[in-house]
């Protein structure tokens, strides 16, 4: 059957083929690109700034590999490439043909005034089209107290506005009134499914080994999927392309060291990163035998290299492997870690056309060792993934993402080897799946104020055999099982996943933005526990547990003030959440094959406002967050059907954190946080049954645990790192690094030893059994810490 189009349609089709490729036909263009680099190490700049002067609002920004690509009109141009804490480069061109420009900027580090390195362009809270992001400036972190003397980009980022710890001490976070689950942690692509050490207090990244971390809590690029919350996308170092560089910390329970050396200069580096925790060795001490013999200590050990293959080809080799080990003696063992690789390799086909290609591999398990018993009790999951990306610069008005992947996961749910004659062995059998997905996303520019970024993400996720697989009724119980062989399919689901933010400048220091997100996570995380621990496991949508769904509208305004002296944000947000989990009253989680007969499902919704005032610049800088939340849910069989509120419902949220150089070698901080206490259920009253006691609960998260607040506490004592001269060239007096550097670094931690319940229970009083009394129990009061850091 013929089409026939209309007159009024094909000058529509018109219309808009002109407002997508005009600058293209309007006159001969020309494409300037290159890689912007670090001149002092080799470090791809991501994130670094060209401008056209002579064209007002006209420039681009480096991706994460330091790839840029800029189009622009025949004739001679005025370029500026800029990156905070770097010395700009500014030159003419003339642009007769496509030219290729590597440029290296130096650190401006050397000269005598005082500057502020950061990793963000000193307007880009209000110029970036990117809102609801978070970018993490590891210098600031450096400088921030810490607890044992281990500095932590998670409790750091627990400090912005949106992001909620999930208990005390701990590394784990909870954003925009999502659970912790639905954050997706990625290293260097990976995803990371237990980002703890020591049961939460440590996160497994090892800050000497990274280079650049982000966390989006909205308008999640279209590249990214698989979790409803939120993303954090953390990259390793690249190692110094330019000189050997070793840099390392001695602290109270860990000590670390740092390897950064080129393979071949200027074509390819490595980097080797580890840590470790030695309270084990304090224990070899003790004239106690089963403490004697006892062992508690974790590891990390991050690896990394990448070559320059010629020109237009680059490897990249990247790799993670942690441990924690508790041994009671001979009695009783407990190991869970994390192991992650990923192999990438970049190509230019053009100077317009960017790829980037992944293979990667993750795994997360843990084991118990009952010695005495003669058994070991275990779960795994593991995943490959093909990952393929392009960046394609349309034009200077368009930047175009397209690509995909395809994931296979293994879930080992859990397994009991027994070899003791009076417990069996159990074997929870495997489950397979498999996830891929498509994407395309567009940041497009019309005139000088407006940007909108728009895309889509389709995914389909497909369990799929072999093994048993059961159905059940409405109370749980099982009803009906099948048989399914090798690759066949269990359950499909396909979902569409749009993205869509505007960027809308109302002047040189301010700017509105919205967006509109939706998420799917598939895979699911089984825990009680309210901070998780490492025998929570992970389970895959099937044909009863239906993918998880989110709805995001967020909006915001954005100003800088005093020449972006300080910086000040107010968004808004909500979100809808559909088809949430939780477990049916007594529900058992590890070693149950019918675990998806205890789910119950239902919805949820968040809502709230996140205030930020930054200073960035001078001798004092530091941040104010405030959030003002609520997070709930409505679960048919859970508080008679009525909305109660999540066990992360926070209304009030507060975070101070101030620094202060008192002079080059003495450096002072300190962080005061707030929140309200999490929802959680106790007991409304008791009854007497036989002369048994019992508990009677009503409304589910109905109450408080008490508003928790600390204070903490830091001094850093470096050595001189630099020495003066004078420039023979112009005559100015510079500063020259000295090849090593050290520092001290004392913290206390809850300064004003607050006494915050970790845990409130209930118990019957000792004087009199029909009273019943509540029990808190605080982990921390003070803890001072001492650390000692070298480079060289």
């Amino acid at each position: 059957m013929r089409a026939i189009i209309s007159d009024k349609a094909k000058y529509s089709i018109l219309i808009l083929l002109i407002i997508f490729f005009a600058p293209s036909w309007a006159q001969k263009n020309f494409t300037i690109s290159g890689q912007i680099k670090d001149k002092e190490t080799g470090e791809d700049l991501f994130g670094a700034t060209i401008i056209v002067e002579n064209l007002k609002g006209v420039g681009t920004t480096t991706n994460m590999y330091g790839f840029y690509s800029l189009t622009l009109p025949a004739g001679e141009h005025q370029l500026v490439f800029s990156y905070i804490g770097f010395e700009n480069i500014e030159f003419k061109i003339n642009l007769t043909q496509n030219v290729k420009k590597d440029i290296q900027l130096g650190s401006n580090s050397t000269q005598i005034n005082e500057v502020v390195v950061t990793a963000e362009k000193a307007d880009r809270n209000v110029s970036s089209t990117q809102m609801s992001v978070a970018r993490l400036d590891l210098k600031e972190a450096e400088a921030l107290p810490v607890l044992f003397g281990e500095r932590d980009i998670l409790k750091t980022i627990q400090l912005m506005p949106g992001v909620q710890s999930t208990g005390e001490g701990s590394s784990g976070f909870y954003v925009r009134g999502g659970s912790s689950d639905q954050n997706l942690i990625l290293l260097d692509g990976a995803p990371v499914y237990n980002a703890s050490h020591l049961l939460g207090f440590f996160s497994v990244f090892n800050s000497d080994a990274l280079r650049d971390v982000q966390l989006y809590k909205g308008a999640i690029p279209a590249e990214y999927g698989g979790r409803l919350s939120s993303v954090m996308d953390v990259k390793m170092k690249e190692g110094n392309s330019k000189k050997l560089e070793i840099n390392g910390g001695i602290g109270l329970i860990a000590s670390k060291l740092t390897i950064e050396a080129p393979i071949v200069k200027d074509k390819g580096s490595f980097i080797i990163s580890g840590r470790r925790t030695y309270a084990d060795l304090f224990l070899k001490l003790s004239n106690d035998e089963m403490q004697n013999k006892s062992s508690l200590y974790f590891y990390d050990l991050n690896l990394k290299a990448n070559y320059q293959l010629g020109a237009k080809d680059r490897l990249f080799l990247s790799g993670y492997f942690g441990k924690d080990h508790f041994g009671f003696s001979d009695i009783f063992g407990f190991d869970w870690g994390n192991r992650t690789g990923t192999l990438r390799w970049n190509h230019t086909f053009s100077d317009k056309l960017f790829s980037n290609t992944s293979l990667i591999y993750s795994e997360y398990n843990y084991k118990i060792s009952i010695k005495s018993a003669d058994f070991e009790i275990g779960s795994r999951i593991k995943d490959y993934n093909l990952k393929q990306d392009f960046d394609y610069y349309l034009n200077r008005n368009m930047k175009l993402k397209i690509g995909g992947n395809v994931i296979h996961h293994t879930f080992d749910p859990g397994y009991l080897e027994s070899n003791n004659d009076n417990l069996n062995s159990i074997d929870v059998q495997n489950k397979y799946s498999l996830e891929s997905a498509l994407y395309i996303s567009n940041e497009h520019k019309i005139g000088g104020r407006l940007t909108f970024t728009y895309g889509l993400r389709y995914s389909n996720f497909n369990q799929i055999g072999p093994g048993d697989f059961y159905t059940y009724d409405s109370e749980g119980e099982v009803k009906d099982t099948s048989t399914i062989g090798n690759w066949e399919s269990v359950a499909s689901f396909n979902n569409l996943s749009p993205r869509l933010g505007a960027h809308f400048t109302l002047n040189e220091s301010s700017s509105i933005k919205a967006s509109y997100s939706r998420t799917t996570q598939y895979l699911h995380l089984m825990s009680n526990s309210s901070t998780g621990t490492p025998l929570d496991i992970w389970l895959p949508s099937s044909n009863n547990i239906w993918p998880e769904l989110a709805d995001q509208y967020a909006i915001g305004y954005f100003r800088n003030f005093k020449s972006n002296l300080y910086e000040f944000s107010i968004e808004a947000y909500y979100k809808t959440m559909d088809r949430v989990i939780d477990f049916r009253p007594g529900a058992e989680i590890n070693l149950n094959p019918t675990i998806e007969g205890e789910l119950l499902y239902g919805k949820g919704r968040a809502f709230g406002l996140e205030f930020f005032v930054k200073k960035s610049q001078g001798k004092f800088t530091g941040w104010i967050s405030y959030t003002l939340a609520r997070s709930q849910r409505q679960i048919e069989q859970v508080n008679n059907g009525n909305w109660y509120s999540a066990k992360q419902d926070r209304i009030h949220d507060i975070s101070v954190v101030a620094m202060y150089k008192l002079s080059k070698r003495l450096d002072i901080s300190a962080v005061w946080v707030y929140y309200t206490g999490n929802a959680v259920t106790f007991p409304s009253g008791k009854y007497e049954i036989e002369g048994e006691t019992i508990n009677y609960y009503t409304e589910r998260n109905g109450y408080r645990m008490p508003d928790y607040h600390r204070l903490d506490l830091s001094l850093t004592l470096n050595n001189k790192r630099t020495k003066s001269y004078i420039d023979p060239e112009s005559g100015e007096k510079r500063e020259k690094k000295k090849r090593f550097e050290s520092s001290w670094n004392f913290s206390i931690y809850n300064t004003y030893m607050r006494e915050n319940a970790y845990s409130i229970t209930f118990r019957p009083n000792e004087d009199d059994p029909k009273k019943t009394e509540a029990v808190q129990l605080a982990l921390f009061k003070i803890i001072p810490s001492i650390s000692y850091n070298f480079k060289f």
